[in-house]
């Protein structure tokens, strides 16, 4: 909390910035910009205001440091992932370069690792996964954080890490290795090929990860010295050891995964956060509950121990996070330059101011007068050629109309330079930005770049009714329009997997940030297939192909015993089998018993017969006299033809003698 010693020696306490945010109170202070609680009076909220420090934009490069600055700024503001502080606005003001962003009310990773020493296995690797899931989606977009550490991890008041300071250093740091020759970075945290070559990619940001990951593990930083240099030497050669060497009970999967992230060989890791995200959580699939909830003892004392093999180097007092300079190519020598600026010689030491002849009085009143008017004149072409009056300052014009702001610039003696760009924010028609910015001296009639805003790209939601849900999103995202909710609908006529609507629908101009919704089709609803075995062929088609199931129907016809004829007595799939509407489905109706076919009993015995009429499944009826004149007696006629088929329990009759 600021106090009366904040406001006596820092003053932007009380300033209010850029006519809008009121610069309440003091929060933390970095290698690279200084954070206040800020007040915006516009939007009547809080946010935070980052001030950049002074040295970072002095001269000479000045102007492509706020170029830089100014690109990263809105390259962070489109980040929407709720693991990202969102960047709200961006400008210069005077001497102050600032951007604002949402104000955390919380603690930063570095302070709870301050009173809890580690966090447990499961915490960390939470911690870790949320991290990776805001850098992929900055990755996604191209964009590059370069500082990831615990100072940058903001917790907030719902416990959820959320990742601040996007592009920052990045922004500082390709200008002074452009010209000095340096990085700015967190040591502890920085990746070998930023170190020995200035150049960092999404891999970076993985290296760092992996070091976050190890310290919240441990309780320390993998790579310790005495000196910021050491420091980053071992980054350049020597791997990140193993958590298990500091740590014994932590399982090889741990040693691992940090390996993976730390690779020196920027080839060797994850190529981006999204595959970092995935290695992380396949590594804890693969743990047990009981470990996860294990956390390692904080180390004793204030000062961290680092062991590395016999020797054993001590952290400096500084911040474990502190922001420092590094010159770029450790190993390599450096040749020092510049040599003293030798004298200029006299071009003529021969020469002497000639003697002055006396005058008369009136040519001495001429001179004075013509040496007044030369003096006069000369001062005054001085005044207004290169002296202050040849100066003016840059008014402000941000948020003006395009032709107000032009109006004031001709007006101040400038030379306004219209450039129009897209913007999210700062409606058509408004100025952005100035170049120079507002408050700068620059000479009369200079030309001041006034950049414009068109607006937010517009862009044209393409048709993708018809296609499949996989070509619609790579087309969404060929467009760079995020994807919106996507649910699924049943639908007997549009295959699973293609798209039936969108909202916005095709052809509408929108936003390019809005989210194009897509409803997909999931196919034929599911169904369980009815019992229409017992019911007539007529009527169980007709169940089938009601609307409720929309069934392909076959009819097949058999003769059986089990049911009578025209009953449907099988049905595959079977009833209560599960389908989908339209699938087919096969019946069974029954014709009648089965056929028989008629043999000639005549001129058999009696018994015989009977017997063998039976047993053809003929039902079998007899008539005549007895003969007690013969043991057997003979078949001599029968009332169904030999040879012809009929069904089973026809009737036949056998006439005996």
């Amino acid at each position: 909390m600021g106090g009366v010693s904040d406001t006596l020696t820092d003053p932007l306490l009380g300033r209010v910035i850029d006519g809008r945010y009121e610069v309440r109170e003091r929060i933390a202070a970095g290698g690279m910009a200084t954070v206040y609680l800020a007040f915006d009076r516009r939007l009547e909220r809080d946010v935070a205001l980052k001030v950049m420090h002074r040295h970072l934009e002095v001269d000479p490069n000045s102007r492509e440091f706020v170029a830089r600055f100014r690109r990263e700024a809105k390259a962070a503001a489109r980040l929407t992932h709720p693991g990202v502080v969102r960047v709200y606005d961006q400008g210069v003001d005077a001497d102050v370069s600032y951007l604002t962003m949402e104000y955390v009310d919380g603690e930063n990773l570095r302070e709870v690792l301050a009173h809890e020493g580690t966090l447990s296995l499961a915490a960390a690797l939470t911690t870790v996964e949320q991290v990776l899931d805001a850098l992929a989606s900055a990755h996604r977009q191209g964009l590059v954080h370069q500082d990831v550490k615990p100072e940058n991890v903001l917790i907030d008041s719902e416990g959820r890490p959320r990742v601040a300071d996007f592009g920052l250093a990045r922004a500082v740091t390709e200008v002074t290795s452009s010209t000095s020759g340096t990085i700015l970075g967190t040591v502890a945290y920085l990746g070998p090929e930023l170190i020995t070559n200035g150049v960092s990619d999404a891999r970076t940001d993985v290296y760092a990860t992996g070091v976050l990951l190890y310290e919240l593990v441990t309780g320390r930083q993998p790579h310790t010295g005495t000196t910021a240099i050491q420091v980053a030497t071992k980054h350049v050669h020597d791997d990140v050891p193993a958590p298990s060497t500091v740590v014994a009970w932590l399982p090889p999967e741990i040693d691992e995964l940090v390996a993976s992230l730390t690779a020196r060989d920027p080839e060797a890791r994850p190529q981006d956060a999204g595959e970092a995200l995935q290695l992380v959580r396949r590594t804890r699939g693969l743990l047990d509950e009981p470990t996860l909830d294990r956390r390692a003892d904080p180390p004793s004392g204030s000062t961290v121990l680092v062991r590395d093999g016999d020797a054993t180097a001590v952290l400096e007092s500084a911040s474990p996070g502190s922001t420092v300079a590094l010159p770029i190519g450790l190993g390599h020598p450096f040749a020092a330059v510049g040599a003293e600026l030798q004298p200029l010689p006299d071009d003529d030491p021969e020469a002497r101011e000639p003697q002055r002849a006396e005058r008369r009085a009136g040519w001495w009143i001429a001179a004075v007068i013509v040496a007044l008017l030369v003096l006069g004149g000369g001062g005054l072409w001085w005044y207004n050629s290169i002296g202050p009056g040849a100066y003016t300052t840059v008014p402000s014009v941000v948020n003006e109309t395009e032709e107000d702001a032009t109006a004031i610039l001709k007006g101040a003696g400038l030379t306004p330079d219209v450039e129009r760009t897209f913007d999210d924010v700062i409606p058509d028609g408004f100025v952005i930005s100035t170049d120079p910015g507002a408050q700068q001296r620059v000479l009369n009639d200079a030309v001041v770049t006034v950049t414009v805003s068109k607006g937010p790209r517009m862009t044209d939601v393409p048709k993708l009714v018809g296609r499949s849900q996989e070509d619609a999103e790579a087309r969404l995202a060929e467009l760079e329009l995020p994807l919106g909710d996507v649910s699924e609908t049943f639908s007997d006529t549009i295959a699973a997997g293609e798209v039936m609507s969108i909202t916005p629908e095709a052809g509408e101009s929108v936003p390019h940030d809005t989210p194009v919704s897509l409803e997909v089709s999931a196919g034929p609803a599911p169904i369980e297939f009815p019992q229409v075995t017992g019911m007539t062929e007529d009527e169980a088609v007709a169940a089938l192909e009601a609307d409720d199931y929309s069934l392909d129907v076959t009819v097949e016809h058999e003769r059986t015993e089990e049911a009578d004829k025209g009953i449907v007595f099988a049905q595959t799939p079977g009833a209560g089998e599960a389908g989908h509407r339209l699938d087919s489905i096969t019946i069974t109706v029954s014709d009648g018993p089965p056929l028989v076919t008629v043999d000639n009993y005549v001129g058999m015995d009696y018994d015989e017969a009977v017997r063998a009429a039976n047993a053809s499944g003929l039902k079998v009826t007899t008539t005549g006299k007895w003969s007690f004149l013969s043991d057997k007696d003979k078949i001599v006629d029968q009332n169904l033809q030999p040879g012809i088929q009929v069904e089973r329990g026809t009737d036949l009759i056998l006439q005996y003698d």
